[in-house]
Order: structure tokens, then C-alpha cells, then sequence
């Protein structure tokens, strides 16, 4: 069981930064890769972020690709994602979660233990 807290949103302006954070609980954290998903208003929640359980493969929506960056820090149980040059369409709730099935997925469905999400709201 891993239970995961997320952090970090916030107000920013067009062309501005945040740093979202994701606490994890449970001693198996490091054996999962990890997503990060977001859902906007009258919107499915669709992938944002994959980072391999190691840290050492990372694959990005296009949308947010060359924008946001995903990391992790299993000594601390800790997954981040920075952006960049952020967008009002990337106004969401941001989601982290667990991927409980094997291969490379980006589905939600191959996803679980999700944290409470955390506002992200870009102005224009």
C-alpha cells in the first residue's frame, strides 16, 4: 500500500513556473514508476508524466513536452514535476499516482493509489 500526497499548485501568471511535489508513504515506493496526470474542468483526466521506477527513463505528453520536467528522489520518497512556461490550458488538478501494471503505460486505468490532487490555475 502506498499512499501518496500531493503539493506545490498554485496561482501563476502565462510564461511562469511551479514546482509540484508528490510524498509517498509505503516502503515498496521505489519499485513503482510513477505518473503524473492532470483533469481540467469538464475534462477526463489524462497523462501528463511517466518516470521509471530507477528515475532513468521519462516519457511526456506532447503538450507538455520540452515545458515540464518529472524526477524523483526515492531516498526521500519524493516525485517531483517542474513547469515551465506554463500555459492557461494547463490549468488542472494535478494528480500523481502509482502504475500497477508492468510495461510502459500512460493509461489511467494501469494506475492506482491516487493522491487528493492538487490545483494548478494559469492566467492569461
Amino acid at each position: 500500500q502506498v499512499h501518496l500526497v500531493e503539493s506545490g499548485g498554485g496561482l501563476v501568471q502565462a510564461g511562469g513556473s511551479l514546482r509540484l511535489s508528490c510524498a509517498a508513504s509505503g516502503r515498496t515506493f521505489s519499485s513503482y514508476a510513477m505518473g503524473w496526470f492532470r483533469q481540467a474542468p469538464g475534462k477526463e483526466r489524462e497523462f501528463v508524466a511517466r518516470i521509471s521506477w530507477s528515475g532513468g527513463s521519462t516519457y511526456y505528453a506532447d503538450s507538455v513536452k520540452g515545458r515540464f520536467t518529472i524526477s524523483r528522489d526515492n531516498a526521500k520518497n519524493t516525485v517531483y514535476l517542474q513547469m515551465n512556461s506554463l500555459k492557461p490550458e494547463d490549468t488542472a488538478v494535478y494528480y500523481c499516482a502509482c502504475q500497477r501494471t508492468t510495461g510502459w503505460r500512460v493509461e489511467v486505468d494501469d494506475y492506482g493509489y491516487w493522491g487528493q490532487g492538487t490545483q494548478v490555475t494559469v492566467s492569461s
